[in-house]
């Protein structure tokens, strides 16, 4: 049985097209090749009002990003590295989702999350990475094996968005293979579980 499987791409920057983006789109691209049906939540869709849980997610965008968030199967999250961390406009989406603490998978639970992050330098691009590994572990998330540091000195992208780096490529599809098979496992052990009921 093959099972269709949603994997949400958030990340990039309040720059349209920028590399981060094209670096998730790349992703999201490898993923829907793979069977899955893709949705990206990036740029302008991420400019929403600092996350305060007085008031939760009031802005359209932040309730669009959390219905996509809680009917995901998976996840990858991309972010420039800014001043050797996550960018404040993709922190402040994975702030928006404690507004889930209380949904039937809180949080990024039972979901498999690949990581990628984007610097004119080794050092940022790490760092701002392990960042959003431990976000992920904080959201109770299941990072990919495979996480993308992505060197912009190194590793270019074309206008269009194409990655002109084989071996960056070849990453960005393996995460999304990862992505993909763990979301259909998880989704198939469901339905399963759910038939012998």
């Amino acid at each position: 049985m093959d099972q269709i499987v949603n994997v949400v791409g958030v990340g990039g920057s309040s720059r349209p097209g920028s590399t981060a983006e094209k670096a998730l789109r790349v992703v999201l691209d490898a993923a829907q090749r793979r069977g899955a049906a893709v949705q990206l939540i990036s740029g302008p869709a991420l400019a929403m009002p600092l996350y305060d849980p007085r008031h939760g997610a009031t802005a359209p965008q932040a309730r669009r990003l959390l219905a996509a968030v809680a009917g995901a199967d998976a996840l990858v999250l991309a972010s420039p590295a800014y001043h050797g961390g996550i960018s404040g406009l993709v922190k402040n989406a994975l702030d928006h989702v404690e507004e889930l603490s209380e949904d039937i998978r809180p949080y990024f639970s039972e979901r498999a999350v690949g990581c990628v992050a984007v610097a004119n330098g080794w050092q940022g691009a790490v760092s701002t990475l392990a960042a959003l590994r431990d976000v992920t572990h904080a959201l109770r998330g299941w990072p990919t094996p495979l996480g993308a540091a992505i060197n912009t000195s190194a590793a270019r992208f074309s206008p269009a968005g194409a990655c002109m780096d084989a071996h960056v490529q070849g990453q960005l599809e393996e995460m999304a293979a990862q992505v993909v098979e763990f979301a259909t496992m998880r989704a198939l052990a469901t339905s399963r579980a759910q038939s012998a009921r």
